[in-house]
């Protein structure tokens, strides 16, 4: 007798069940930023928690620990995403990688000119350029999925390559203009942990667990450095072997990435959407809703992403250096473009690192501008997609 799945079963087998979580996630911390329950979800998140091995001391608030700590697992499996797809993947090929790196390119550009032509006369405000210029997409696949089996797979995978190379751009960002005041000492355990990981592969070590062990020295070298700690995530995961010298038909990379995936799309995820999009909306009026830096976000999620993805994927594909994918319309592409502005997880995480960690008390909230931003572009890309999968079915 075959034993019937049951909801919850079902439920996370969805493509989109990853997308619902964060989306229901998210609303719970709006709901409870305004309701009696506010202060007690204050003190959560500004709750000390500390780490302390003899002089060595880690001390955060909670919601320091999801962002920095958390995040760096999140990146971890970025990293593991990308160095599979360089390898074998769709980006394997020049000729393949060409059209999403132009769309992202001109995804990331044009969200933070329209950010800065909004904010270009406050220096404190412009620390936020960087915000829409970032892609959730775990939203994006999640919005994606409800339209089901008439997607076709070249959008799926055009989608997931053009939000990789945003990843790559969100990174490099991070690494370059999101850092605090640097610590040489810890820089130099930085770079003995990656001497370590390179001896490691050149010895063909497959210890899985040894190279996390360093990755963690690593992460907490990374964090008492200035350099943000989440990118230490992403420097481990270059050094994972994607294939095993013993065994055959198993990849140590793969089987991190399968095992990180739920963790991360269930588990971290919604967790650090829960501690950052908590907004309080008493007392928000015209004002606020239209300050330079919401409305600089929400323009350039909702209107950049498109304009810049649309014209330099045009622009490639005109200039005869990419083409078309099979089954793709022009439509198609307006409509994955929309999709690109949700910004929401990265948006917060950049956001955070923008304003909230530099302790600067500010007249206005990022989030209001990233959740107007990834709402609208949701619901276009949704129905631009729908329109446009039914016309060429």
């Amino acid at each position: 007798m075959i034993k019937q799945e049951t909801f919850i079963q079902k439920f996370f087998r969805m493509e989109s069940a990853g997308g619902i979580t964060l989306m229901l996630a998210a609303i719970a911390a709006i709901l409870f930023a305004n309701s009696p329950w506010k202060p007690y979800y204050n003190l959560l998140l500004d709750t000390p928690v500390e780490v302390r091995i003899g002089a060595l001391q880690i001390a955060k608030p909670l919601l320091l620990w999801i962002n920095d700590g958390l995040m760096a697992v999140f990146f971890f499996l970025v990293g593991l995403e990308l160095k599979r797809e360089l390898v074998e993947g769709e980006l394997s090929s020049v000729s393949k990688i060409i059209l999403p790196a132009a769309g992202a390119i001109g995804g990331m550009l044009v969200p933070a000119l329209i950010y800065y032509y909004f904010n270009r006369n406050d220096s404190v405000a412009m620390q936020g350029w960087a915000i829409p210029a970032a892609t959730d997409i775990a939203f994006a696949l999640g919005v994606l999925s409800l339209l089901g089996s008439r997607v076709p797979v070249t959008i799926k995978i055009f989608l997931t390559s053009l939000a990789i190379f945003d990843d790559i751009g969100a990174i490099v960002i991070i690494a370059l203009f999101y850092t605090s005041k640097i610590s040489v000492t810890s820089l130099v355990v930085v770079a003995a942990c990656i001497v370590a990981l390179f001896w490691l592969r050149k010895r063909q070590n497959e210890s899985t667990s040894l190279l996390i062990f360093i990755g963690v020295i690593m992460w907490v070298a990374m964090l008492k450095s200035g350099v943000h700690a989440t990118l230490a995530g992403i420097i481990l995961a270059m050094f994972i072997p994607l294939k095993s010298k013993s065994k055959a038909d198993y990849s140590p990379l793969k089987s991190m990435e399968h095992d990180l995936h739920s963790v991360v799309a269930f588990a971290i995820l919604p967790i650090f959407a829960f501690a950052n999009a908590g907004i309080n909306f008493s007392g928000v009026g015209m004002e606020q809703l239209f300050h330079s830096v919401s409305l600089g976000i929400a323009l350039g999620l909702f209107a950049g992403k498109q304009i810049g993805i649309m014209f330099f994927c045009w622009l490639a594909v005109i200039l005869k250096m990419a083409k078309l994918p099979d089954s793709f319309s022009w439509m198609s592409m307006y409509g994955v473009a929309a999709l690109c502005g949700i910004g929401f997880t990265m948006s917060l995480f950049i956001g955070s690192l923008a304003f909230e960690e530099t302790s600067v008390n500010l007249l206005f909230d990022e989030r209001m501008g990233i959740l107007l931003g990834s709402l609208f572009s949701g619901v276009l890309g949704y129905l631009i997609l729908r329109f446009s999968l039914k016309q060429t079915k």
